[in-house]
């Protein structure tokens, strides 16, 4: 009998099996040739991944928060003028990160559900000599979806870098780093790069490594300084052993594999997937008479949904009943609203059969709750988006 349950979370995800078996090979020396081969492939795979050829890839042993505070901390000095542009609680948490290494924060928060407007962006570039703007392409609180495109051209126009928070979207939305003019693109890898927790990566561009490189201060994280690591990637990616501290060597290895799986499908092919079984998952909701956060398709994200408890449903009962029927879903993040809705992540090796085996276990579970819609209406509306 299988007991094993289906991981619909937005991150840790289902894995490739490929991947775990890379993951679970015996640990090799971190400068030992097949592993400086490695580490180098998954560097360049990475910046064909994140479409940034010209870009500096950096792979940490860390989270996407570390991702974060790498980014922050090589880029900015005390009194740096920040822009936050917010859509959920990872915006919040990046401003506040900010604020530590003594940036001059402001903040513009998106009503829940939505996103700020681009003339609100563009009107408050215009006020003040920002060094950097930030925004989270899909906030993993509220699945609202962020385009980066308009954004990284505005950074552009007022001659500031632009860092994307990408942690729930790097792999699963369409990002085209260096075509958008996006100075940083950072995520974790447990999410739609489909390797286990444990990797901070991004892809910087030239011009802010430029800028890092003229920064009058010491970098105020010793760990997280790219004086410390950028030897290190660049000596694995010409083939050479470096050290500055022991990397996740079976990590690297597994995210060597993933990215090599994600290459073969595309990024074409796998946009254009994640964007499938997000309409999937969108229209099984609303045929089940659920609501989302996102006010709209066009803010709503390709690798999670978040829809909101019908009348008479609790949190608590829904999710522990979804699970007996063999799926785990995720409870709400954002503290204004976190018990009034709950998650569903589809990204990675997401395919047909876990999108309808999770709708199928809702269903089941909404009914026995006691909440009434046509029977099969998820299912129905999620096969024909399908097909």
């Amino acid at each position: 009998m299988k007991s094993r349950k289906l991981l619909m979370i937005p991150g840790p995800i289902e894995f490739e099996p490929e991947v775990l078996s890379a993951l679970g090979q015996p640990t090799t020396s971190h400068v030992a040739p097949n592993f400086i081969q490695s580490f180098g492939n998954a560097l360049r795979m990475m910046k064909e991944v994140w479409l940034a050829p010209k870009g500096q890839a950096f792979i940490m042993a860390g989270t996407g928060t570390l991702a974060m505070d790498m980014a922050a901390s090589n880029l900015i000095e005390k009194g740096d003028k920040v822009l936050v542009i917010s859509t959920g609680y990872f915006g919040s948490r990046y401003a506040e990160l900010l604020v530590r290494y003594g940036a001059d924060v402001t903040f513009l928060q998106s009503e829940i559900g939505d996103i700020v407007p681009l003339d609100i962006i563009e009107d408050e570039l215009k006020k003040d000599d920002y060094k950097l703007l930030t925004f989270t392409h899909v906030d993993t609180s509220t699945a609202v979806m962020v385009d980066p495109k308009p954004i990284g051209k505005l950074a552009q126009k007022y001659n500031v870098l632009s860092i994307l928070d990408g942690v729930c979207s790097v792999a699963g939305e369409e990002i085209r780093q260096e075509e958008w003019g996006i100075d940083v693109v950072l995520t974790a890898s447990q999410k739609a790069v489909g390797v286990p927790p444990g990797l901070a990566l991004m892809v910087v561009s030239e011009k802010a490594m430029e800028v890092w490189k003229n920064r009058k201060t010491p970098v105020a994280n010793y760990y997280s300084d790219w004086n410390n690591w950028l030897p290190i990637m660049q000596a694995y990616e010409a083939g050479n052993p470096s050290y500055f501290g022991t990397p996740a060597v079976n990590l690297v290895v597994a995210l060597e594999k993933s990215l090599e799986i994600i290459l073969k499908e595309g990024m074409e092919a796998r946009f254009a997937r994640h964007q499938l079984m997000a309409e999937a998952f969108r229209e099984a909701l609303k045929a089940m008479g659920l609501k989302s956060i996102p006010i709209s398709e066009e803010v709503s994200a390709a690798t999670l949904s978040a829809p909101y408890y019908p009348e008479g449903i609790t949190g608590a009962q829904l999710l522990a009943q979804v699970n007996k029927e063999g799926v785990i879903l995720a409870g709400g993040l954002l503290p204004e609203i976190k018990n009034n809705y709950f998650r569903i992540g589809h990204m990675g090796s997401i395919n047909r059969a876990d999108t309808l085996a999770t709708i199928s276990a809702i269903e089941v579970s909404l009914k026995k709750g006691g909440y009434i819609f046509e029977d099969g209406a998820g299912i129905k509306a999620a096969q024909k988006a399908l097909s």
